[in-house]
C-alpha cells in the first residue's frame, strides 16, 4: 500500500478489483497469491521476476476496497498481503478475533502535512482549518504530529490512542475537520493545510514543495507504523512466504521501488519476531 503514513489506511472504494487471477478461481497449488493495491505500481513486475528466478511463481490480486485483504488472506483466497501496517493489523485481528500475523516489514513513511495557502506550519494563523481522514483508526499520527507540531493541545498529553475527543479546541492554534480521505488532496483549495495519504498525494500532484511538515518516522513509538507482509498464523514460518517478504529487499526490487515518481519511503527491515511482539501489545491494548 503506497501510502505517506501506510497506511493509516482506510476503506475508500466499494469494489474489489481483481488482476492478473480472479479472486474466485481455483487456487493452484504451485503457486503463491498476494493481495495487494497498488499493483499498477512498476516495482511489482520486478519482484515477480525475482521471485520467479528463485522458482517461486507468483500471482497478484489486486483490491481497491482495504476491507478486503485481510478476509482474503483469513479465507485463503490469497497467501500472502501487502498493503497494511501493523497498527491496522493489530486492529483487524482484535476486532474481528483473527490471528493475521506480520512476517517481514517493508517501509515506513513520514507523515506530510501539506499546504497550498502557506510555506510553514508558523505561517497558519490562528483558526486556522486543517482536514484530516475522517476514519478514527487513521487519526492517531495525524494527532501526535499537530501536537508535536504546535498546532493543537491534547488533553493530558499525547498518547499512543489519542482521538479528536482529547483536543482542547479552546487552547488549540488551529480548527480541525474531519472528511473522506479521498477528498484531503482537493480541500487544499479551501483550507490551511491537510493530512494526504501518499495514495491520493501522488495523483493529486503533491510533492515536497507542498510539503509544510513531517514527523519523524524513526521515532520507536512510530514501529506500529511499518508497512508490512501479512500471512495467517499457521503459515507465519513457511519458507517461502518468509522468502518472497524478505525479497521486497532485493536491491533491484528496492531500487524499483525507489525509482517511482514521489517515493519517500525509509526502508525497514524489522525482523519478523520484532513486528509480532508489537502486533501483540498492540492488539491487547485494543481488545480492552
Amino acid at each position: 500500500m503506497r501510502l505517506m503514513y501506510r497506511l493509516l489506511l482506510i476503506p475508500i472504494l466499494s469494489a474489489l478489483t481483481v488482476a492478473a487471477v480472479s479472486c474466485g478461481a481455483e487456487h493452484r497449488g504451485d503457486e503463491i497469491r498476494i493481495g495487494v493495491n497498488d499493483l499498477a505500481l512498476p516495482h511489482w513486475d520486478v519482484y515477480k521476476k525475482k521471485a520467479a528466478d528463485q522458482g517461486i511463481t507468483v500471482e497478484f490480486v489486486n483490491f481497491t476496497d482495504y476491507n478486503q485483504p485481510n478476509p482474503a488472506l483469513a479465507q485463503r483466497r490469497i497467501d500472502l498481503n501487502k498493503f497494511q501496517h501493523v497498527r491496522y493489523l493489530a486492529n483487524y485481528n482484535a476486532r474481528n478475533n483473527d490471528t493475521l500475523v506480520p512476517i517481514g516489514a517493508t517501509e515506513i513513511f513520514p507523515l506530510a502535512l501539506y499546504s497550498r495557502k502557506h510555506k510553514s506550519v508558523a505561517d497558519i494563523p490562528r483558526g486556522g482549518q486543517i482536514t484530516l481522514s475522517n476514519n478514527p483508526a487513521n487519526q492517531v499520527r495525524p494527532l501526535l504530529s499537530l501536537a508535536a507540531a504546535g498546532l493543537i493541545v491534547l488533553k493530558g498529553g499525547a498518547s499512543w490512542d489519542s482521538r479528536l475527543e482529547d483536543v482542547d479546541a479552546d487552547a488549540s492554534k488551529v480548527q480541525l475537520t474531519t472528511i473522506d480521505p479521498t477528498l484531503t488532496a482537493q480541500s487544499l483549495g479551501s483550507v490551511d493545510a491537510a493530512f494526504v495519504d501518499d495514495t491520493f498525494a501522488r495523483p493529486a500532484g503533491l510533492t515536497a514543495n507542498e510539503t509544510i511538515y513531517t514527523d519523524d518516522p524513526e521515532r520507536p513509538e512510530l514501529k506500529q507504523y511499518i508497512n508490512i507482509f501479512a500471512a495467517r498464523a499457521e503459515d507465519k514460518d513457511n519458507p517461502t512466504l518468509l522468502k518472497l517478504a524478505q525479497l521486497y529487499h532485493d536491491p533491484e526490487v528496492e531500487a524499483a521501488v525507489r525509482a517511482e515518481t514521489g517515493y519517500q519511503g525509509i526502508f525497514k527491515t524489522n525482523d519478523p519476531d520484532d513486528l509480532q511482539a508489537t502486533a501483540v501489545e498492540l492488539e491487547a491494548r485494543f481488545r480492552k
